[in-house]
């Protein structure tokens, strides 16, 4: 890790120059802390992802990618970058996405290490990339499911629905790659053909989750509303809708301890605990383990056998299609949007 720096009081610390792949850069502020509890600072925030930086980039080359942004440490106001901030060097790409709204915007696209370091010296804690690569950015290629406890559910507890997901995800011909969320969940992510919408990609999700659900009903829920879910393990499907992330694998988490999204094996998942992974630890970890994630780009499945389960549910279950998050527009085929508890029950 890079040595401290002490500044006097009223001393302004230098930019530090650096070079990353033959881009000069500067890290501003370097000592500007970033995670007040674990001490990190912005030198380190940008030096961690100048070390992982080919392992990111490998996951998020040519993918829409929206910045969480920090400017003043994970303490202060925080907002997400959906469009390439002002001031971006010309070797910083874009790609046109289009909102649920239906309105457009130029996102950044990752083409290379440099880019991460740049936004990480903008205060970008954590990158959330779409399920997508340019150019065609409506078809998802990675079906993405996160495995979100609830109050009174633990990591262990997502680990075990996780491996549960994996035996189902098998079943269908497909292959998952997890890593921890940086916080008490679990990812799992699943390369799929370039062939299916968001629409698709989320009902695959949903018919996962409904199996898991039945296998497991007292750990797996898909309910949407949380009067529901109870001390379970939420498979939140409208992660996969379009303009929804999730944290990128190798990004840093906006938590005290500054973990980190970590590729892990199945094998791994058992023992390991969000907190062996941070930017401190991280470095040491990608430089010396072998990529949890070699293979992914021949892994490639298809949801064929996911979506013929999604029809199962409808035709022998009656059960369709799932809520959506309040900012979409309504959807087909989507039930009303209306708590439980609110319902109004219907007049005889």
């Amino acid at each position: 890790m890079p040595r401290h720096r002490a500044y006097g009081r009223g001393m302004k610390a230098e930019p530090i120059p650096i070079d990353v792949g033959g881009r000069s850069l500067k890290i501003s502020s370097p000592a500007k802390v970033m995670f007040p509890a674990a001490g990190v600072t912005k030198e380190e925030l940008v030096r961690y992802y100048i070390a992982v930086g080919d392992g990111i980039c490998a996951a998020l080359r040519d993918r829409p990618t929206t910045l969480r942004r920090f400017p003043d440490g994970i303490e202060g106001e925080a907002f997400f970058q959906k469009r390439v901030p002002a001031g971006a060097p010309d070797w910083v790409q874009q790609v046109r996405i289009q909102f649920p709204s239906g309105r457009y915007a130029e996102e950044v696209c990752p083409t290379e290490p440099a880019v991460f370091a740049w936004a990480a010296n903008l205060g970008t804690v954590e990158f959330h990339p779409w399920p997508v690569r340019r150019p065609d950015v409506d078809h998802p290629d990675e079906l993405r499911i996160d495995f979100d406890p609830q109050p009174g559910t633990t990591f262990a507890d997502a680990v075990r629905a996780a491996k549960a997901a994996r035996e189902v995800l098998e079943s269908a011909g497909c292959t998952g790659f997890p890593k921890t969320s940086g916080g008490r969940g679990v990812h799992v992510t699943v390369p799929i053909a370039a062939e299916w919408t968001f629409t698709q990609v989320r009902r695959s999700v949903i018919a996962l989750g409904r199996e898991l659900n039945r296998r497991l009903p007292d750990l797996v829920t898909v309910d949407w509303w949380k009067e529901e879910r109870g001390q379970r393990v939420f498979i939140d499907f409208n992660q996969a809708a379009r303009d929804r992330t999730m944290a990128a694998v190798y990004s840093v988490r906006a938590t005290p301890q500054a973990t980190v999204s970590a590729p892990v094996t199945w094998d791994e998942l058992d023992s390991v605990e969000p907190l062996d992974c941070t930017v401190r630890s991280m470095p040491e970890r990608f430089a010396s383990v072998p990529d949890p994630r070699a293979g992914i780009e021949k892994a490639v499945g298809r949801l064929d056998a996911l979506l013929e389960m999604a029809d199962a549910d409808e035709r022998d279950h009656g059960l369709g299609d799932m809520p959506y998050p309040p900012e979409y527009p309504k959807m087909p085929g989507e039930p009303k949007r209306v708590q439980p508890s609110r319902a109004r029950p219907a007049s005889g």
